[in-house]
């Protein structure tokens, strides 16, 4: 279900409501169906864009009416600028993965002041002004890196291994096995194979009334205000 359809849902069940209240009371021994609780995930993507998989994920994911983020190798902007200004179109989040995929993790901080500016720069000279977070390759970054990096982090509570068994049916069954609401999914835009997963994992969830949406909206769904420097792995407050 598209975003838009939603909000005429919601609109819907507002008038229903408004209309209800002009009727008589329920007996007090009527039984009231529950509402259930919406289910809201993030699907998420890394070392990207690659021209050769990305179009047939954004065709899959617009289809859905899904929405993801996009961690992007900043290296591999170039030549693709009309892909990443898509996904910016169509209402993913677009983030921030380095210049060249460097392991900041015990890195010196020249460098990860490098890695992370240069691709801010390339982002913005594409999308223009914005907050583009960041993914560190692998997770991962030393305690004491973390005032250098101006915007909020993304890790993920959710890893398929994509990257490992490069297996479709692998890939949908490791992430349906792990996943719950306000999970964080990690995968790869540039293996068909993730592509192909992600597409039955979109169709298996939202089957399951799950609804898909950038980590930021997540964190904001959940009531999480973004720190700058601060890592986040899904949208549950706890993490």
């Amino acid at each position: 279900m598209k975003k838009s359809q939603l909000l005429l849902w919601v609109l819907a069940l507002l008038m229903l409501w408004g209309c209800a209240g002009d009727q008589q009371d329920l007996p007090a021994d009527a039984q009231v169906p529950l509402e259930e609780e919406t289910k809201y995930v993030a699907l998420t993507f890394d070392d990207g864009p690659r021209r050769s998989t990305i179009t047939a994920l954004l065709n899959g994911l617009r289809e859905r009416g899904a929405s993801a983020t996009f961690f992007l190798v900043g290296e591999e902007i170039e030549g693709n600028e009309d892909l990443v200004e898509r996904m910016a179109a169509e209402g993913h989040q677009v983030g921030n993965h380095t210049w060249s995929h460097t392991r900041l993790k015990g890195a010196p901080a020249a460098e990860v002041t490098d890695q992370v500016c240069r691709t801010d720069e390339k982002l913005r000279q594409v999308l223009g002004e914005g907050e583009y977070w960041l993914r560190p390759p692998y997770g991962q970054l030393e305690e004491d890196q973390k005032p250098l990096i101006p915007v909020p982090m993304v890790q993920w509570s959710v890893d398929s291994r994509d990257w490992e068994s490069k297996n479709t049916e692998k890939i949908v069954a490791k992430v349906l096995k792990e996943v719950k609401p306000n999970s964080i999914i990690l995968l790869h835009d540039i293996y068909p194979t993730s592509v192909e997963a992600a597409l039955k994992i979109v169709d298996t969830l939202q089957a399951e009334g799950y609804w898909f949406v950038t980590v930021q909206e997540l964190l904001a769904l959940n009531g999480i205000q973004p720190q700058p420097g601060v890592l986040y792995r899904s949208g549950d407050k706890a993490e």
